[in-house]
């Protein structure tokens, strides 16, 4: 069963000041949005308040920009809005670096320093708790950067795996080609410039990375304490970023949250929900709740059998990479 809301557009590839391509118009994307759309207050605290849990036509009324739901033990496409228009991602590419590190044999019990490439490559972002000098485990670092979104830790996990931060990128590219989403392209480590991808594709790559019990423990993690090894032991305390997971309202399996001012709010996840295992990405949402508002008015949605779903078949894509 999938739902469409919003047609087809002939988007024309644009570039940006950085020379990154976002195709199809990601810039007149959001400049349209912004002309025709006004949110409201209640997209702020959710979506509950004041926007109806359905459209006229019995759809989830979500409100980001480009959406997603999916099964994801046998991939069909549920509901779907602007699901092949490219987009930047921010953090949500996260799992796309876990996917790479880990096809590249991350040794989880090696460890890395952070260093002072991996604060450059993090300015812009947010605050971090990966000081320069520290050295942690891998698996701590791979925790930090899928729990806490943590930007020093794409690029000190690239260096794990012998990979330089534009190694990584093109890793990353090449991982993308793969599994066959020929919407995806990086040009940064943690996400902070320049990276896009569609609804579509990052629903394919969450999944795969889904398979992996050790990205699919860690991504639904609610809390979590690491440690550094050198060149003193410093305990870090993390929180994941992902609301509905902390929230225990749902059976939350995972996700990733991503934000940046192209992107706006963006959320992949995933939950149990009526004996089916439901995958959701959420993009370019308004306000930081509106993609939480989202996700519940789905969850509503599924909760009474889909109305308004049509059957539009599965989201493709090679199921995984090659080791």
């Amino acid at each position: 069963m999938v739902a469409h809301a919003g047609g087809a557009v002939d988007w024309s590839d644009q570039r940006d000041t950085n020379g990154v391509v976002r195709r199809p118009g990601l810039a007149v994307g959001i400049l349209a949005v912004v002309l025709t759309a006004a949110p409201t207050t209640a997209s702020f605290a959710g979506g509950s308040a004041d926007i109806p849990p359905r459209t006229a036509a019995g759809l989830p009324n979500v409100q980001s920009e480009s959406a997603i739901v999916f099964d994801m033990d046998t991939g069909e496409v549920l509901y779907e809005q602007r699901p092949d228009e490219i987009r930047a991602i921010a953090s949500t590419g996260k799992v796309f670096v876990a996917l790479t590190v880990r096809k590249h044999g991350l040794d989880l019990e090696g460890t890395t320093q952070i260093t002072r490439e991996d604060h450059q490559y993090s300015r812009g972002g947010a605050k971090t708790r990966l000081s320069v000098g520290y050295t942690f485990r891998n698996l701590d670092l791979l925790r930090a950067m899928l729990i806490a979104s943590d930007n020093r830790a794409p690029s000190a996990l690239g260096r794990a795996v012998g990979l330089s931060p534009d190694q990584l990128v093109a890793e990353v590219n090449a991982l993308a080609r793969e599994l066959g989403l020929a919407g995806t392209f990086f040009t940064d480590p943690p996400g902070l410039r320049g990276n896009v991808s569609t609804a579509r594709e990052l629903a394919a790559a969450y999944r795969v990375a889904m398979r992996d019990p050790l990205l699919r423990g860690i991504m639904g993690t609610q809390r979590i304490e690491i440690q550094s090894v050198a060149p003193r032991r410093r305990a870090i305390r993390y929180a994941n970023t992902n609301r509905s997971l902390r929230s225990l309202r749902y059976q939350v399996t995972g996700g990733k949250t991503g934000y940046n001012d192209p992107a706006r709010y963006c959320l992949v996840i995933s939950a149990l929900h009526g004996g089916r295992h439901v995958g959701m990405v959420f993009l370019g949402g308004h306000y930081k709740l509106t993609r939480y508002g989202d996700f519940n008015r789905v969850i509503s949605w599924l909760e009474d059998d889909m109305p308004g779903g049509v059957s539009h078949g599965a989201l493709g894509f090679v199921a995984s990479p090659q080791p």
